[in-house]
């Protein structure tokens, strides 16, 4: 048992050059035991233990060459100091099985033993006891002090070409592999239809992308390549053009930081002949024959159209094999016979735009387009428009902008304009029969009409056609405003305009409702009917108390049961559903017979 006051004096013998060779078993055995009293563990004494070791464990393993007392310094020795010291040349791949005995291969072990021309090999070898998303980062993580080396420093040495080449093919031969048989994660069976999507997990093999985009002069050759060729088609179409505009976003700002222009749009990173070269992945052909079409169909068809967005030209140099892909997808999918929308679907309209837009960008076949337009018409009417008893939007109140409660404004600061910019993508196509379109725009509301016309810019036939669907005689522009009590003394039936905005349905938007409760509330035109149909919080919390105060005053006069109750029910919960102050005031108990006739009495 070492005396834990020595660990300092067995550190200097350690690291002493004087130390003979033949007291290192004995100074190693001395730093390897952990420490111990009479009584048993001493975790204290321990850490100074391992803090001598670690401050020794260069010195000793550069001068111990036996095999078992190597052993027994590596083992002690943190991932952190064995990668250094591998990457010195003090461990070496001699080293490995006994490090492998104790704890799993990481990149940096990997990445620290291919310094050594001698150990390539070996640490190539290392590669396929990593986990997948530990590969790339032997090459990401090749210079550890990268955040720390100054000018002054010798620069890292560059990554073998060997080294390389295996961590690219072992990042590319996983999804290479998924391409030639994919299959169900396990538990696919339990995800719901609209959430199968692990066909598609393209995007989930970024390391095979991180090393494509650091040899971009060898893109042509790897995607011609025997087997790998296709994941490399698949990545470029996905991620080249997508990262050229990040990258070109990431200078311009640092360049300019303040600058708020727009960065010029980055040169093509892939050139027509390569756009020619990785044609046969454009359409996913391997996963053509996978289960549940209804789901894989459709989210092929929108692959293929984020391709074509992050690549336009392709919609010139693969028009034909575009127009073929959504021709067999469609009806393989049954896409234009959709289930109906179900309780709790709360992306099946996003769905159904999605595939609109997506068909408008690759289809060729007048009658899959003019289902698309009859699909945007089943769509429900934006959320802020009432179809009863007047079609409104709501606005802010004291906004200085005078367009800003334009309809086409509204429409677009509510984001419910999707479906007609979708429509006007359709209109766009040249094989959308004009038919579908104008049925559609007859039951467009009038906001929607109205954003065509100023904000499309869609072909002239389709502004025409906007312009001239006729508008109901007892419809307006769509809008609803706000007015002071000013406007509505001039108005025929005041409290009626009050009653109107609190019949608008606007309920998603928590800000518009508690702006049309306070005006209602502050207006001099309300009455107790209005007034009983806003939440209790609104009125009793939110607003002036004098209105509320005479209200309770004469509901719950003398009676001391009904304060009591009122009470109670003033427990507002931030989460708890809202009721309106009408039920709070139902919900306070009537008062019994004899304290009804005590009030009596006393008045």
């Amino acid at each position: 048992m070492v005396n834990a006051r020595t660990y300092p004096l067995w550190r200097e013998l350690a690291m002493s050059e004087d130390l003979p060779k033949e007291a290192l078993k004995t100074v190693i055995e001395a730093l390897c035991t952990p420490a111990t009293t009479p009584i048993g563990f001493d975790a204290r004494a321990d850490r100074w233990r391992e803090e001598a070791l670690k401050a020794a464990l260069p010195a000793l393993l550069a001068r111990t060459s036996a095999k078992r007392l190597r052993g027994r310094l590596v083992v002690h020795a943190d991932e952190k100091t064995l990668a250094a010291l591998a990457a010195a040349g003090t461990v070496t791949t001699a080293d490995v099985p006994t490090i492998l005995r104790h704890r799993r291969a990481w990149a940096g072990l990997v990445s620290a033993l291919a310094r050594h021309p001698g150990q390539i090999e070996a640490a190539i070898a290392l590669l396929p006891l990593l986990s997948s998303h530990e590969v790339e980062q032997v090459v990401r993580f090749w210079d550890p002090d990268h955040f720390t080396r100054t000018e002054t420093d010798a620069p890292a040495p560059p990554v073998p070409q060997e080294l390389f080449d295996a961590v690219l093919e072992a990042c590319l031969t996983p999804l290479a592999a998924f391409l030639l048989h994919p299959e169900p994660e396990e538990g696919w069976e339990a995800v719901s239809d609209f959430s199968k999507d692990w066909s598609l997990d393209l995007t989930g093999h970024s390391g095979g992308w991180a090393m494509l985009a650091r040899c971009p002069e060898r893109w042509a050759e790897l995607a011609a390549h025997p087997t790998l060729g296709p994941a490399v088609q698949h990545l470029l179409l996905d991620q080249a053009e997508t990262q050229a505009l990040e990258d070109a976003r990431l200078r311009a700002a640092g360049a300019d930081p303040d600058s708020e222009e727009p960065p010029a749009d980055p040169a093509p990173a892939l050139s027509e002949e390569l756009l020619l070269a990785c044609l046969p992945a454009l359409c996913l052909p391997e996963l053509a024959e996978l289960p549940n079409p209804q789901v894989t169909a459709r989210r092929t068809l929108h692959h293929i159209a984020r391709r074509v967005h992050s690549n336009p030209r392709l919609k010139t140099l693969a028009a034909d094999q575009l127009h073929a892909a959504a021709e067999s997808l469609v009806p393989h999918g049954r896409l234009l016979s959709p289930p109906e929308k179900q309780d709790g679907d709360y992306d099946f309209d996003g769905r159904v735009l999605r595939l609109a837009e997506d068909l408008a960008l690759l289809s060729a076949n007048p009658d899959h387009l003019a289902g698309a337009c009859a699909q945007l018409a089943r769509l429900d009417p934006p959320a802020f428009v009432s179809p009863k008893p007047s079609r409104t939007l709501i606005r802010v109140l004291g906004n200085a902008d005078p367009d800003h409660d334009r309809p086409a404004r509204l429409l677009e600061r509510h984001h419910e304009h999707r479906r007609v910019q979708t429509l006007t993508a359709l209109a766009a196509n040249p094989q959308t029969p004009h038919a579908a379109v104008a049925d559609t725009l007859d039951g467009l509301h009038p906001a929607e009409l109205a954003w065509i016309i100023e904000k499309a810019g869609g072909p002239d036939w389709l502004l025409d056609a906007a312009a001239a669907v006729p508008a109901h005689e007892d419809e307006d522009d769509g809008v609803v405003r706000l007015v002071s009590d000013d406007e509505l003394d001039k108005h025929p039936d005041p409290a009626a305009v009050l009653q109107s905005w609190l019949d608008s349905p606007a309920t998603g938007d928590s800000l518009s409702r508690s702006e049309i409760y306070r005006a209602v509330v502050n207006s001099r035109h309300h009455t107790l009917e209005h007034l009983l149909q806003i939440p209790a919080d609104d009125i009793l919390s939110r607003s002036e108390p004098e209105i509320a105060v005479k209200i309770l005053l004469d509901r719950c006069g003398r009676n001391a049961d009904r304060w009591a109750a009122l009470a109670a029910a003033m427990t507002f919960e931030y989460d708890e559903e809202k009721i309106s102050f009408g039920d709070l005031l139902d919900s306070l108990n009537p008062a019994p017979a004899d304290a009804q006739a005590t009030e009596s009495s006393a008045t």
